[in-house]
């Protein structure tokens, strides 16, 4: 579970502490909170914070680049993430051409990925479980629930003349594309981002090959669920609607479960507004995936960080978000599974939620 505010502020504090002492001047100084937002769709305080986070880390500017301060690579690369292209007006600003930029973005993503376990990080004491199930089961009625998976495609481009990557990278949604897996809570702050695959990556494989698929199904958690779409297998850990609704109870469930499923295509559009790299994050090919691996990671903290600052989102535009690839053939499922599914179902939605609401008041 991303940090609290408290702590991340509590950090902050101390850079600016060190930074005051040097009497340091930001390059982000020279421009109001409107041209900000306009160039890097995050606030000021946001802003600062990050770039004080960073200040620490990134040491000299990349090769055959001018030499610039860390402030100025962070606005170079918060920039592109904002829009999906350099500014010709910041970067005349900074003494850069478009050629500096690839060099610089590499640098300052792969610095920003590193901080991921700081800033997106997965509830393990039993406290913070519980708050976010408890959040869970309020909005949607589906209890014992530890956040919501999914693995979206991000666009990139991929060269038609190398057959073997273009066919790898072509999505069953009609383009090329990676694949990444994110688990979000029920506030849309992201909990877990990991793996960057091929565009015909099936959910299923990213769930059983990844780290947290892993622990998950080995009980490190507890005996919660992440609710997840038609793409993946019903297990002990994965909750996913009924294919075939047969009567009422499971009509509700497939309702509930929709319904907190939605929450995680609602902070997919948000991320994706808020950062337009993520609508097409350039030429990709197989064999150097950590690039736009780093992106999407860095996108996830900063997303993370944006929401601790109460960042405004951006409007609503008209790009879809979708799900990755579903299994072409039957998975077997295990039948415990099937069981302990129907079970809940029977358990807490054999009746409408509003009667549901009057025995528990009572």
């Amino acid at each position: 579970m991303a940090f609290p505010l408290t702590v991340l502020l509590a950090a902050y504090e101390d850079v600016i502490e060190k930074e005051l002492e040097s009497e340091f001047s930001s390059c982000f100084d020279e421009y109001d909170d409107d041209s900000l937002f306009s160039l890097f769709h995050l606030s000021r305080p946001c802003l600062m914070f990050v770039a004080d986070t960073m200040r620490a880390r990134l040491r000299g500017a990349p090769p055959n680049t001018p030499h610039l301060s860390a402030d100025a690579l962070v606005m170079v690369t918060l920039n592109y993430y904002a829009h999906g292209i350099s500014s010709a007006s910041l970067l005349t600003k900074l003494g850069l051409t478009h050629t500096h930029c690839p060099a610089i973005i590499s640098l300052v993503s792969g610095t920003i990925s590193e901080m991921t376990d700081k800033f997106v990080s997965f509830p393990e004491k039993e406290g913070a479980k519980s708050t976010v199930a408890s959040n869970v089961e309020a909005i949607c009625g589906i209890p014992n629930v530890l956040g919501i998976l999914a693995s979206p495609h991000f666009r990139v481009r991929v060269s038609p003349y190398d057959k073997e990557d273009y066919g790898t990278f072509f999505s069953p949604l009609g383009y090329t594309a990676v694949v990444s897996q994110i688990i979000c809570d029920s506030d849309g702050n992201i909990l877990n981002v990991e793996k960057c695959e091929v565009g015909s990556t099936p959910e299923q494989d990213m769930w059983a090959s990844s780290t947290k698929g892993k622990e998950i199904e080995k009980d490190m958690y507890g005996p919660y669920w992440l609710i997840a779409g038609k793409g993946y297998v019903q297990s002990k850990h994965i909750l996913t609607p009924v294919p075939d609704p047969s009567n009422e109870s499971e009509n509700r469930f497939n309702e509930a479960h929709a319904k907190i499923q939605g929450i995680m295509w609602a902070t997919l559009s948000s991320l994706m507004r808020r950062f337009k790299v993520l609508l097409q994050l350039g030429f990709a090919k197989e064999s150097s995936l950590d690039q736009k691996s780093n992106i999407i990671k860095a996108c996830c903290v900063l997303h993370n960080i944006a929401k601790k600052f109460s960042v405004p989102s951006l409007p609503v535009g008209s790009e879809p978000v979708y799900p990755g690839k579903q299994h072409s053939g039957t998975l077997e499922v295990n039948d415990e599974a099937l069981t302990a599914r129907q079970a809940l179902i029977n358990r807490v939605f054999s009746a409408p939620s509003n009667e549901l609401r009057t025995e528990q008041e009572v």
